[in-house]
């Protein structure tokens, strides 16, 4: 690969997260010249939708039959209708992540096709930036996780009252055209088909947003199986798995923290002398998910053993706990309890970075990383007295007197 290549990817990557569209956008533009560009990345409950430049009026309906019918791998470019108009595009979906992501570049009408050298770079760099950004909600960070749970409980929220405030204004408006007290029969009829047509596309999306913010017990689980197998591939522990009875939806953030916790719990199992066997299951309750680890070990597992670590501080941050039962020869199992709905805001808190706001954090990200306050701002596109205010806030809502507290928190969470 292009030594420039490899640089343009590192500083895409780098990006403070509500700027790596923008980046990747301006990268590109010199190789496959558009206007503006939308992704649609299935993997990120919270905003999974995001665009930049000339792009207004496209939604997420927009871009969901593209996502549906593109073939991971192979760009298309050609015409689809975006923001209610035709649109010449370029369209990359990606299959570097269990859910499929999309990238689209929108170009002038009549632009050049890009060739086969553009469109390999565009799938290469895209396949890096969904990797790397999946990877905040596989591991289930606890400040990112925070961050995330009260984003998408803010956006399902919203989401739902638009949708349900337009399907009561459609219907009201189609109860009137069937009504038949319009005389105009031909402008009645095309009248009661966009609203009609405008009734199914709310709820198409308010589903659309369910799908991506939401995973199937039973599909959730089955990642899970997977990234446990190769764990005891070489083991003489023989690995059990017991999948939910009911393949209700959790929520996105739910089911990557259960995935996570689940790894870790059985790493500390593994560690045991004397296993023979280990069993890992889930069960759904009407207001909790129950992701158990039994062993058939010693029995002395004990709370204090398994120490605060990111297990815990990802169970704080979903208000949920852990609960372990050990009998001396015959196992120990360990519960994770994690609530389907999100915790009182109180219990959101409880990680302190979750307090901080985004241009906060990627401040604190700098600090942690040793830079002053002239290359934080070089960085980040502002001034000096900016990034003065945004470390008094970070200590402040922190409670730690020095940069290098805040500095230790942040590497404490990552």
């Amino acid at each position: 690969m292009d030594p420039l290549t490899l640089t343009t990817a590192y500083e895409i990557l780098r990006s403070p997260l509500d700027q790596v569209l923008g980046r990747l956008s301006a990268a590109l533009a010199p190789l496959v010249p558009h206007l503006g560009a939308a992704e649609l990345s299935t993997h990120c409950a919270h905003s999974p939708f995001k665009r930049t430049g000339a792009t207004d009026g496209l939604t997420t309906a927009d871009l969901a039959p593209l996502l549906a019918t593109g073939v991971p791998g192979e760009p298309w470019e050609g015409t689809a209708r975006l923001g209610g108009r035709p649109r010449t595009v370029l369209a990359v979906t990606s299959d570097a992540t269990a859910r499929r992501s999309l990238l689209v570049l929108v170009r002038e009408d009549g632009a050049a096709p890009a060739g086969p050298d553009e469109r390999a770079l565009a799938q290469g760099l895209w396949n890096l930036v969904t990797a790397h950004l999946d990877r905040f909600a596989v591991e289930a960070m606890p400040g990112a996780l925070a961050r995330s749970r009260t984003a998408a409980d803010t956006r399902a929220r919203v989401t739902a009252e638009l949708t349900t405030a337009h399907a009561a204004a459609l219907s009201g408006l189609l109860s009137v055209l069937r009504s038949g007290s319009l005389d105009d029969t031909a402008a009645r009829a095309a009248a009661t088909e966009l609203a009609a047509t405008a009734l199914v596309e709310a709820h198409a999306t308010r589903r659309q947003d369910r799908e991506i913010a939401e995973e199937p017990a039973g599909g959730a689980f089955g990642r899970l199986a997977d990234q446990l197998r190769p764990m005891l591939r070489h083991s003489p522990v023989r690995l059990e798995l017991g999948p939910p009875d009911e393949n209700r939806s959790l929520p996105a953030d739910v089911a990557h923290a259960a995935r996570s916790i689940v790894r870790s719990l059985l790493l500390i199992a593994l560690d045991q002398e004397g296993l023979s066997r280990v069993h890992v299951g889930w069960q759904l309750t009407k207001d909790e998910l129950l992701a158990a680890v039994r062993d058939d070990g010693p029995g002395a597992l004990a709370s204090c053993e398994l120490g605060a670590g990111t297990v815990r501080d990802r169970l704080d941050v979903l208000g949920g706990r852990l609960e372990i039962e050990a009998v001396p020869n015959w196992g120990t199992t360990m519960t994770a309890v994690l609530p389907l709905a999100s915790p009182a805001p109180q219990v959101e808190a409880a990680h302190p970075l979750a307090s901080l706001g985004e241009r906060e954090t990627e401040v604190l990200r700098h600090l942690a990383l040793g830079h002053r306050n002239r290359r934080i701002a070089g960085e980040l596109h502002i001034s000096e007295s900016t990034v003065k205010f945004h470390v008094a806030n970070i200590l402040g809502k922190l409670g730690v007197a020095s940069r290098g507290e805040a500095a230790a928190l942040f590497h404490a969470a990552a």
